[in-house]
């Protein structure tokens, strides 16, 4: 079982650093982030893809459909997805675009665009950024997640997620959700801890969400 790795250090910062994350981290606890560092850059691009605009489940069942192509391997290689025919991908319930994006992560893990897992710990934040986002339907976004949920990196704010600046508008008890340029200013006071004051954004839009489906249901049961 992975090691929860401790936050202590990034909360004790995030406390001292802003009295709006004080009350958040007294409020929710300790952060309980657990990068799952086992997936290859590959492969955890290949999982965005598939995940994009579509819910959790409808895109496990399709990667199910898509692994389920291959034998031999838990996940098929760059190699076999380059040599499956367009009409298969398309037939597991893959869009045109993101057959498309398949076909261009597995060409650019070929030609080394895509690092391997060894590589990309030597890397820099921004140098992922700029080599990833190169690929064909890989956004800033969802490198950041990578960075986030693979590699474990400590200061990432991704200002575009919808839950982050979500959780920030919560917090501040703004009417209008923030630009990603207010927040991404604001947030120069977490760093070097940024990701944890990303992961207590997305706990408090979480608590937002709940609180409100709360009060609709009691204003129903009036």
């Amino acid at each position: 079982m992975p090691v929860r790795p401790s936050f202590a250090e990034a909360e004790s910062h995030l406390q001292k650093s802003c009295a709006l994350m004080r009350r958040l981290v007294q409020t929710i606890g300790p952060c309980d982030l657990l990068p799952i560092r086992r997936r290859a850059p590959y492969e955890s691009l290949m999982r965005a893809i598939a995940h994009q605009q579509l819910n959790g489940k409808a895109a496990e069942t399709i990667l199910g459909r898509f692994v389920g192509l291959y034998s031999g391997s838990a996940f098929p290689t760059p190699e076999e997805v380059i040599a499956t025919a367009h009409e298969k991908l398309r037939g597991v319930g893959f869009s045109e675009a993101k057959v498309k994006s398949l076909y261009d992560i597995a060409a650019k893990t070929l030609d080394g665009t895509v690092p391997t897992t060894r590589a990309i710990v030597k890397m820099t934040d921004a140098a992922i950024i700029e080599r990833l986002v190169s690929v064909r339907g890989v956004g800033r976004w969802t490198v950041e997640m990578l960075l986030i949920f693979q590699l474990g990196r400590p200061d990432i704010l991704p200002v575009d997620d919808f839950g982050v600046r979500n959780g920030f508008r919560v917090i501040r008890k703004l009417e209008n959700m923030p630009t990603p340029k207010e927040l991404a200013l604001f947030g120069q006071r977490w760093a070097p801890h940024r990701t944890v004051a990303a992961w207590y954004l997305w706990r408090a839009a979480d608590r937002d969400k709940i609180r409100a489906a709360k009060a609709k249901t009691k204003g129903r049961g009036k």
